[in-house]
């Protein structure tokens, strides 16, 4: 066989494609990983920018707030709505603790997470991966280098503090909202007894769902910061790269969000 036909023999392959693909991911998850070690051990290191871990946790919880509200809010008039209809297709006389347990487990266990990170993903890790590659692309992080000033210091490690710190509070303040929002559908339009309602959902509520939710909310807080900077930092090809950078980073972090949630619950709750 001669030698001049091996080429176009190997790009005749059809194996080719699916190793090079793999090979890309391979590259890609050291990447990452790499990324994520070295923006975990300046946590502890020297210097500490508190004004902008500050500014970080304002952006990311502050301003989140509004919408992680309304989106669990209504989450949980939703779920109590539902969860009646289909409590009275079984029985109407356990209703009332239908509906009260199935809006507390679902808000804090689940939705209530799960919500949070996405909109946050959505609101703050497009933001990131926006403001970080920008900076990449005009090479303002090549002179913040140049200034002696490490990037993963000043840009990444307020961010990945900030969504560790802010998430917990965003979704705690969300599993009070949510449940509110089923105290408002079960004793405006469900007539149920207001004082009963508040009793029940008290009874049935552990301190496990809650804490559940919590640890929930600081890994996703993590990983939509991570990879928010994370795309952003290694962003390419002017403003097309940056576009993309956003893109990748909202989709890569609910997929994170909604396959973690699994092992997490999983964790806490499996048998």
């Amino acid at each position: 066989m001669s030698a001049d036909r091996i080429p176009g023999m190997l790009r005749a392959n059809p194996l080719r494609p699916i190793g090079s693909a793999f090979l890309r991911f391979l590259e890609a998850t050291g990447q990452l990983t790499t990324f994520t070690v070295l923006s975990v051990s300046h946590f502890f290191r020297p210097p500490i920018y508190l004004r902008l871990i500050g500014r970080q946790m304002i952006d990311v919880g502050y301003y989140s707030l509004p919408v992680v509200g309304l989106t669990t809010l209504f989450s949980g008039m939703v779920i109590a709505l539902q969860s009646f209809t289909g409590a009275t297709r079984i029985s109407s006389e356990g209703a009332l603790l239908t509906v009260t347990s199935v809006v507390v487990l679902s808000i804090t266990r689940e939705l209530s997470p799960v919500l949070a990170g996405l909109m946050v993903s959505g609101r703050v890790g497009a933001a990131m991966a926006a403001e970080i590659g920008t900076m990449r692309v005009t090479e303002q992080i090549d002179a913040l280098t140049t200034l002696s000033t490490n990037p993963y210091k000043y840009l990444v490690v307020p961010r990945i503090i900030a969504g560790l710190a802010m998430l917990p509070l965003l979704v705690f303040v969300g599993d009070v909202i949510g449940i509110f929002g089923g105290y408002i559908i079960g004793v405006l339009k469900l007539d149920f007894n207001a004082a009963t309602y508040i009793q029940k959902t008290w009874d049935f509520i552990e301190f496990l769902d809650i804490f559940s939710g919590l640890v929930k909310a600081a890994v996703f807080g993590f990983v939509v910061t991570l990879m928010g900077c994370y795309m952003g930092y290694h962003s390419t090809g002017g403003a097309q790269g940056v576009g993309a950078a956003t893109t990748n980073a909202v989709v890569s972090a609910a997929v994170l969000i909604l396959i973690l949630n699994y092992f997490i619950s999983q964790m806490f709750f499996g048998v």
